[in-house]
């Protein structure tokens, strides 16, 4: 995961925001790497920039797993921390507005990344625009946020959509919202991954069923409908 720091100056050209050509690039990161380097910790924040921000430590609380708050790092982690931002900052004030918007514009999920690291890409997004201030609509940015999730969260994406108000709801919310369904999520594409073929899982369960002298309930009805299969088609499969 890295910010728009990193982004922005480590990148390789095929990275770089098309607002900004090799020249333009080259000369840009010059200017400002001498720049922060002559700052206080500046040493420390071209490192940041270099290697990466601090990733909040997570940890574990009733049952659910959360990040480190500011106040519960370490003396250590604070200051980089610190640096990062600081860094980040001064690379914001020195971009045109129309680099974050292309960033905005393109955002979209990766792949092996859980939902809590896509939410934490999103949010460091979303503060760079802000620290510039750059006004989007809320629902605007809500969309983007339930838009770019990768396709086993289509099913999710509807619900929160017909039970959350996109004018009001922040994405903070959507986050929380989602997280209680991260591992149907999981289950859902891993057996897509598995199965490419929608309508052959759906033979195999209905074959494994029928061995079995089983008819599939609510439940396994609702998981062949996340992976895309129509429902009328499987209700009017017949089990004996």
């Amino acid at each position: 995961m890295t910010t728009l720091a990193e982004h922005i100056i480590v990148a390789g050209a095929e990275n770089r925001p098309p607002m900004l050509e090799k020249s333009m690039y080259d000369s840009w990161a010059i200017r400002i790497r001498a720049f922060i380097k002559g700052k206080k910790n500046g040493r420390m924040m071209l490192d940041l920039i270099d290697t990466g921000p601090l990733v909040y430590p997570i940890v574990e609380e009733d049952v659910q797993t959360r990040p480190r708050k500011y106040s519960e790092l370490n003396e250590a982690q604070q200051l980089q921390d610190d640096c990062d931002v600081q860094a980040t900052n001064i690379i914001l004030h020195g971009l045109p507005p129309d680099v974050l918007y292309n960033l905005f514009n393109k955002f979209s999920s990766v792949q092996g990344e859980t939902l809590y690291e896509y939410y934490w890409r999103f949010s460091q997004l979303i503060n760079d625009m802000h620290t510039i201030g750059m006004k989007m609509q809320q629902v605007q940015v809500n969309t983007k946020f339930l838009n770019a999730l990768p396709p086993e969260w289509s099913k999710f994406v509807t619900d929160v959509k017909l039970a959350k108000s996109l004018y009001t709801t922040n994405y903070d919310q959507l986050y929380a919202y989602l997280s209680q369904h991260e591992r149907h999520a999981n289950e859902v594409r891993i057996m897509c991954e598995r199965y490419p073929d929608p309508l052959a899982l759906e033979k195999l369960m209905l074959v494994e069923a029928q061995e079995a002298g089983q008819i599939l309930d609510e439940e396994k009805l609702a998981f062949i409908a996340d992976l895309g299969i129509e429902e009328a088609l499987v209700a009017q499969q017949i089990i004996p």
